[in-house]
């Protein structure tokens, strides 16, 4: 008997210290891997020496800008042997695109619409400017890692201007019970947001201490989550399948509950949840449906206060196109990629091109869509994917399209200082219960309630306050952009009606939900009720038709928990499986600019084969060195 024991308890220790050896190799591997392959240096090293010049002014001649922004496509304007072509010009696209002409490759660049930029190009109406996506931007003070990239991009010529330090005012409305609205402002900091909070909530500091402490640390497994986009795809699916990431990061801990469970777990109090929740429209994804982890980056993102792009966001494109340009490339517009060319053995090598009523076909060894992960699959052939292990079909089948948005756009007489508009955003909520209230909104489907809908959550924002030189370029104007969610299938009868021609119908439900999301914002701002002079509503099948976007989301793939599962994190990455073609983008990373751009940059370091972020990090280490 004492014989068996003292077996058993041998291959017990023998069993523990297997335990701990398995993840030490596999801890070894990863080192190795690390060395040996993100940071290989096979391309050109695109930072290899800071760019950035004395700033110019704003370009204010129409007629130049429009010859870098509005460039449309014809063949004989294509260079000859372009070593990639990049499809769709969003902030990804044009990212992975001059860090590639900056490592000395001839890329051309394919966007569908008629201005370059994707969700940063602005149109200009009777007098008025309106970004329709670049709202405000954080992490851009002096010495980031991420104004360092845009500076490098742009050589240093888009001014930055910092949002008013109260930059989100959170404001809950009180119809229901008559009483005044209550305000929560938002300053810049970590510990003024938590003063902030706590000032409105002073019965709740438990709960909010808590949130805050669980943000931070959620943020924290960041780096695990960009790991597992650059590191080699069957080795993370070996980690991901065997068990072993939980081991070495806590990531999945946050990424796989919903924002929803958190709130639940720090407070019971309503009003609180829905202002710690209060930037959800910034992902498009409600608490009970969103990932905690990525609520977490975002207001981490936010913590140090928003900027926006001295001269409005077209000069985001404007500046980065230049880039790609000095190298030898090209970025044409009015370029609708119809299909992604492959060699019948399973390699993409090129695209092709609808001009009028014919195809054009390009051809180049990489292929990188700008377009998301649906319209991509769309694109390629039944025996291209067929032919390869690539995760895009089960991409499609698991995950979904973000939500549908609404935007207003509203041109006002008067200058910002005669308006008393402010350089921050609000965001307005008019219900009991924020998730609750957001999913009755969304499931309406009777045209006449839709008619007649209270909206539940408004964003609204200022541009020209934010803007120092809005007044100098609409000079006596300003301009206001409100932004909601809204079905598809509200609109999804008119999906196949040109644009401003769908008919009096579509006319009539877009303009009564803009009055109505415009009598909400006068509610709150109510002196400007009688100086609107321009008045325009987009629909979800104006994202479609602007930005190709599938159901008229402009967030990507949606951002809900199974999005952040182990297995989705570890297929949604640059490299595809399919030789030649790489992906980029909100798809790749996460949304929003900065998700897009250093999507751009992860996606330039798989087709390049060095790690470009270590590059920059580098160059990073130089400049403060030399200052």
């Amino acid at each position: 008997m004492e014989h068996t024991e003292s077996a058993s308890d041998g291959l017990l220790s023998g069993c523990c210290h297997l335990s701990y050896l398995i993840p030490l190799a596999v801890l070894l591997i990863v080192g190795y891997v690390l060395k040996t392959v993100m940071f290989r240096q096979k391309g050109d090293n695109p930072f290899h020496r800071d760019v950035r010049k004395p700033r110019a002014p704003v370009v204010l001649d129409r007629d130049v800008r429009k010859k870098v922004l509005k460039n449309h496509f014809h063949q004989s304007k294509v260079p000859e042997r372009v070593d990639a072509i990049v499809i769709g010009s969003g902030i990804g696209g044009l990212t992975t695109a001059a860090l590639m002409a900056k490592a000395n490759k001839k890329v051309l660049v394919l966007e569908q619409h008629t201005k370059a930029g994707g969700c940063c190009h602005t149109f200009s109406e009777k007098g008025f400017e309106f970004d329709v996506g670049i709202h405000y931007i954080g992490q851009l003070q002096e010495n980031t890692m991420v104004r360092l990239l845009i500076d490098q991009l742009t050589e240093g010529q888009v001014a930055w201007e910092p949002l008013d330090d109260n930059f989100d005012t959170v404001v809950l409305t009180k119809k229901e019970s008559g009483g005044p609205a209550k305000r929560v402002p938002l300053h810049a900091g970590r510990e003024t947001i938590l003063q902030n909070l706590i000032d409105a909530f002073p019965d709740e500091e438990k709960g909010i201490r808590k949130f805050l402490n669980l943000v931070k640390d959620a943020s924290s497994t960041s780096l695990a989550f960009a790991l597992l986009k650059l590191l080699p795809y069957r080795f993370c699916r070996f980690l991901v399948s065997s068990g072993l990431i939980h081991r070495f990061t806590r990531l999945f801990r946050y990424s796989e509950r919903s924002l929803q469970e958190v709130l639940d777990e720090v407070t019971t109090d309503d009003d609180l949840k829905t202002v710690l929740a209060y930037c959800f429209g910034d992902y498009g994804v409600p608490p009970s449906e969103a990932s905690f982890f990525v609520h977490a980056i975002l207001l981490r993102h936010f913590e140090k206060g928003g900027f926006y792009p001295v001269g409005g966001a077209s000069e985001i494109a404007f500046h980065i196109i230049p880039t790609i340009e000095a190298a030898g490339g090209r970025v044409l517009t009015r370029a609708q990629v119809t299909a992604i060319l492959d060699d019948g053995h399973g390699r993409v090598v090129g695209v092709r091109v609808a001009k009028g009523s014919e195809q054009v076909e390009l051809r180049a060894p990489v292929v990188i869509s700008d377009a998301g992960v649906i319209n991509t699959v769309r694109m390629l052939s039944k025996d291209v994917l067929d032919r390869n292990p690539t995760p895009l079909p089960r991409i499609v089948s698991t995950l979904r399209p973000g939500y549908g948005f609404l935007s207003l756009f509203v041109g006002l007489r008067g200058t910002k200082e005669e308006l008393d508009l402010q350089a921050r955003n609000y965001w307005i909520f008019s219900g009991k219960k924020l998730d609750h209230d957001f999913s009755d909104f969304m499931s309406i489907r009777d045209p006449e309630q839709v008619a007649s809908v209270d909206v539940p959550m408004l964003f609204v924002s200022f541009p020209s306050a934010k803007d120092p030189t809005f007044e100098q370029r609409y000079p006596g104007n300003s301009c206001c952009t409100v932004v909601t969610f809204a079905p598809w299938e509200w609109f999804e009868a008119w999906k196949d009606a040109p644009v401003n021609k769908r008919g009096v119908e579509y006319d009539e439900m877009k303009d009564n939900l803009g009055r109505r999301m415009w009598e909400h914002t006068c509610d709150i701002f109510p002196h400007l009720k009688d100086k609107v002079e321009y008045f325009e509503v987009g629909t979800p099948l104006s994202n479609q038709h602007y930005i190709a976007s599938t159901r008229g989301e402009i967030y990507g793939m949606h951002h809900d928990v199974p999005r952040f599962s182990p297995q989705a994190i570890v297929d949604m990455r640059p490299d595809t499986q399919i030789p030649g073609l790489f992906l980029t983008g909100q798809d790749v990373f996460t949304c929003g600019f900065v998700g897009a751009m250093f999507a751009g940059m992860f996606s330039a370091s798989a087709v390049l084969g060095r790690n470009v972020h270590s590059d920059l990090a580098k160059l990073k280490k130089a400049i403060k060195k030399h200052e």
